[in-house]
């Protein structure tokens, strides 16, 4: 690709107002006011840049033919090239391989979520035994083992995600992971305080990469939206096993065999995930296959003038940090879908760090129950889980019917997963009502604990309906998305967690559960909002039309082009089979 072919990104301000003024001569109208509106224009060409290229890409990647001023010229010279692409069936293609190989890549990529999110709350029932030994006694810092861990999921994401959309998901998987391994051992050796704290950060951040990462690996090897779907579903499903399953492990060692071997448990699952990833887990990035493809061919024949498209992309340290690693904070400064989801999740995500503060306080404090026994009434909300992804399938099932009888209604993107977020908003709420107004010395424990099960099925559902949604939205940067909304909802997460302890004693239980519930309520209209005037807020974001029209551009052509081929192939048979 020439230098004056390739997707430069604009150099100064000057030059964003000659484009501008150019788009306006064709009759897009943009309007600048003042330095907001220069910034809000020089993001518009950014994300239009952004979705023209990296579409371009994927056609080149798929054989289909480009536009006119297309050609892959060498950056150095005009030797022409050779871009080389799928051929059709391809075995190399990652939507083309093996049911068995897909399920071994989602099993190794599950096991590596669940490392995450495990490590999120694993301190929590074993706090008051690491404070005891290194005698903590604030309050404030008492929360500080968990909020520091969601501290660096607050920054993680925002590398991980672009980060895997530019150089590959495989590498960038076994890095982190083996680094996260390395910081577990730090927290289950810490010598002191601040150095636990410091090791719980670097969890985090490395840490965060499976959250940011998997949904961009699945999107690369399912192609059927329901299929994608399904296993996204049981993705968010793990991401919340772990967090539940971690205070178990912790309240049980903690009593009995100490702190430190709920860290060494982590460690040894973590090496147990780690060395499958190291052998077995395959690059499934399109982009990166093909690159490796073209390489092999220029190895053994050095003449060879073959490339993969995405080799030929501009990968200097400018373009990384102007359009790569700023895509998940444009998308949550610009996109309505992205901001407005993200906002939401992250009340639902903080709520549900704040439990592992507030069971403590409800389970252990007004009930006397003991550390393991406060942890095992996670378990409900594990239940609840469940019951969300059985309604997830048969929602699935439900909308695949309706689209089979062309319901005008599955014509809209919205309604494919959203309704089940308009489902869980309110449930979530309930749920929070029911455990503060239920949790009295004169009530059995078992009742306010059997809210985990509607905590359970509404926080499930919220996530499946509001993320499918995303990722549907923006398939093609479904890591920068899921990035996006993975880092501003730890923002949160890290930041109501610190109030529990006052809240719960100047508001109580009932007053603190009911306030929480009462904020889910106002923003479970969030779902209806986007059922109500989807197409409309997605009308009005630069970044969707731009991803739209290049999707429909691409697939025109790549109906052209195989009506092209199917003409050349007949015409090919008819000279074959005449005299």
């Amino acid at each position: 690709m020439s230098d004056s072919e390739s997707l430069d990104l604009p150099q100064s301000l000057e030059e964003v107002s000659t484009r501008l003024s150019r788009r306006s001569s064709n009759g897009v109208s943009m309007q600048r006011e003042g330095t907001r509106g220069q910034a809000s224009n020089i993001i518009r060409i950014i994300s239009n840049q952004d979705a023209e290229y990296r579409y371009r890409i994927e056609e080149a990647d798929n054989r289909i033919q480009p536009n006119k001023g297309w050609s892959c010229h060498s950056i150095h010279d005009t030797t022409e090239k050779k871009i080389i692409s799928w051929e059709p069936d391809d075995k190399e293609n990652p939507y083309n391989w093996s049911n068995k190989r897909k399920l071994s890549i989602f099993i190794m990529t599950m096991a590596g979520v669940i490392n995450s999110t495990m490590g999120s709350s694993l301190p929590s029932m074993a706090i008051p035994y690491m404070t005891q030994e290194w005698g903590i006694t604030s309050d404030t810092q008492k929360v500080l083992p968990i909020s520091t861990f969601l501290i660096g999921y607050v920054f993680g994401p925002l590398l991980w995600g672009p980060l895997s959309e530019h150089f590959g998901r495989r590498y960038l998987t076994i890095i982190t992971l083996s680094l996260f391994t390395i910081w577990t051992l730090g927290c289950a050796l810490a010598p002191n305080w601040p150095a636990f704290l410091v090791f719980r950060f670097l969890c985090g951040a490395f840490g965060s990469a499976p959250i940011a990462i998997v949904t961009g690996q699945l999107a690369d090897i399912y192609k059927d939206f329901v299929t994608r779907g399904n296993a996204l579903a049981f993705f968010m499903a793990t991401t919340i096993w772990g967090p539940l399953i971690a205070p178990i492990i912790a309240g049980f060692c903690s009593t009995t065999i100490g702190w430190r071997w709920s860290f060494w448990i982590a460690l040894i699952y973590a090496v147990v995930t780690l060395v499958p990833v190291i052998f077995l887990l395959p690059e499934t990035y399109a982009p990166v296959l093909l690159s490796r493809r073209a390489q092999k061919i220029r190895k053994a024949d050095p003449t060879a003038q073959v490339y993969a498209a995405f080799e030929l992309e501009d990968k200097d340290i400018k373009q990384v940090v102007t359009r790569v690693l700023t895509r998940p904070v444009r998308m949550i400064l610009t996109e309505t879908i992205v901001s407005s989801t993200c906002l939401y999740l992250a009340l639902v995500y903080a709520i549900f760090y704040i439990s592992f503060g507030a069971f403590p306080i409800i389970f252990q404090q007004l009930y006397g129950l003991s550390p393991g026994v406060t942890g095992l009434l996670f378990l409900p909300i594990i239940g609840g889980v469940i019951l969300a992804l059985g309604t997830f399938f048969a929602w699935g099932s439900f909308l695949r019917k309706s689209k089979q009888r062309n319901r005008p209604w599955t014509k809209k993107e919205e309604s494919n997963r959203v309704p089940l977020a308009a489902i869980g908003g309110p449930l979530f709420a309930i749920s929070l009502f029911w455990l503060g107004f239920s949790a009295r010395e004169d009530v059995h424990y078992a009742v306010p604990s059997l809210a985990g099960v509607g905590f359970g099925v509404g926080y499930q559902l919220i996530f499946m309906g509001m993320l499918n949604y995303l990722t549907d939205a923006y398939e093609i940067f479904a890591a920068s998305a899921s990035a996006a909304s993975s880092s501003s909802r730890s923002y949160l997460a890290v930041l109501l967690p610190l109030a529990t302890t006052p809240m719960f004693d100047q508001l109580g239980i009932s007053g603190s559960l009911s306030l929480l519930g009462g904020l889910s309520l106002l923003l479970s209209g969030v779902p209806f909002v986007f059922l109500w005037k989807g197409e409309r807020i997605r009308a009005g974001s630069a970044f969707c039309i731009a991803l739209k029209e290049e999707k429909l551009e691409m697939e025109r052509r790549a109906k052209l082009d195989w009506q092209r081929r199917n003409v050349a192939d007949r015409i090919s048979q008819e000279k074959e089979e005449s005299p």
